[in-house]
């Protein structure tokens, strides 16, 4: 944050104030003071602030590192000069955005490629890259590579020696600010944050990768053993030697048992069609009626011989009428509506 006073004047500076406003009614609190060649960082920001400016030109110019998101707020920068009671004040406001995380995803016994790139207008270069690893959120920080000039040697934690040796290659280039590596041999413990950092001389780059370890489905494997047929017990060779006889003792029992319902469901049918048989309707039977008729013949003969010896007798079958029988033809009849006899007895 630049905090420079320009003067026509050449006069000394003789003290320099940081002071921090998080909102516009919070109180101000000293991040960092310079008195009598003496520069003093303050409260929570000790460690992380230096002045950067040069002060024999009223430069007092403030670094602040390993940002974080409650150091969002109004910065206010105020010079003092040698023999003079005006006092120069600078505000500058600072937004802080949230870190990117970038999550990769891998299997176990992959290699994974994790970046980390600085794109900067600026021609400066890198001088130094530390990654960093943890596994929870409250995990320690385990160091895994560091760059520095012309050295490039992976390093493990004192309780974890060696966790990453022969495992971790930075390949990126490193005269472009690329100080991406890559992990080979994915394991299970490898899940976690690994976190990237950056220096250019007094200027620190983070960035963090968080790293998803996706376990293989467990192949099973196939051998001439498996592919063995199982051998029976003498149980099981028993108990299926009892079913087989079985079978073969109650086969005939089921045949006879079908023949019989076979036979009984063909007489009970048989037995069905002549009663339905006899239950139809049958034509009824001629009735015949006879009666004694007198011819024509034998009374006048008996009024001509004027005696009578002997009677006889003819019989003529009687018809059903019309009403009754409409199907049968018409009875013939002679003259006098009398049927014409056909045989005398």
């Amino acid at each position: 944050m630049g905090c420079v006073f320009q003067s026509t004047e050449e006069k000394r500076v003789t003290k320099v104030d940081w002071m921090f406003s998080s909102g516009e009614h919070a109180k101000d609190d000293y991040v960092l003071y310079y008195y009598a060649n003496l520069s003093v960082p303050v409260g929570r920001f000790q460690n992380r602030v230096r002045l950067v400016g040069d002060i024999s030109r009223s430069d007092g110019s403030l670094l602040l590192q390993n940002v974080e998101e409650a150091d969002q707020g109004t910065y206010t920068c105020e010079i003092r000069l040698e023999m003079e009671s005006l006092v120069f004040k600078k505000a500058v406001v600072l937004h802080v955005l949230p870190e990117e995380t970038k999550e990769l995803m891998a299997h176990v016994g992959d290699s994974t490629q994790l970046g980390c790139v600085l794109q900067s207008t600026g021609e400066k270069r890198m001088t130094k890259v530390d990654w960093t690893f943890s596994s929870g959120e409250h995990a320690e920080e385990e160091v895994m590579l560091r760059y520095h000039s012309k050295l490039r040697v992976p390093v493990g934690s004192p309780q974890n020696r060696g966790r990453f040796q022969n495992r971790v290659t930075l390949v990126g280039d490193t005269s472009r600010n690329d100080a991406s590596i890559m992990l080979q041999g994915v394991r299970e413990s490898d899940r976690g944050s690994y976190t990237c950092s950056i220096h250019l001389g007094n200027l620190t780059f983070k960035k963090t990768t968080v790293l998803h370890v996706i376990l293989k489905e467990p192949r099973t494997l196939v051998t001439p053993a498996a592919l063995k047929p199982e051998i029976l017990g003498g149980n099981q060779l028993v108990i299926i030697v009892g079913i087989v006889c079985g079978t073969i003792l109650l086969l005939p029992v089921l045949i006879l048992i079908v023949k019989n319902t076979h036979r009984n469901t063909s007489s009970g049918t048989s037995t069905t069609l002549v009663k339905s048989l006899e239950n139809v309707q049958k034509p009824d039977p001629e009735k015949h009626v006879y009666s004694s008729i007198t011819t024509r013949e034998l009374i006048e003969e008996e009024e001509s011989s004027g005696r009578a010896e002997a009677t006889y007798m003819t019989m003529h079958p009687v018809w059903p009428s019309l009403r009754s029988a409409p199907n049968n033809p018409p009875e013939e009849k002679s003259a006098g509506g009398i049927p014409k006899p056909e045989q005398a007895f």
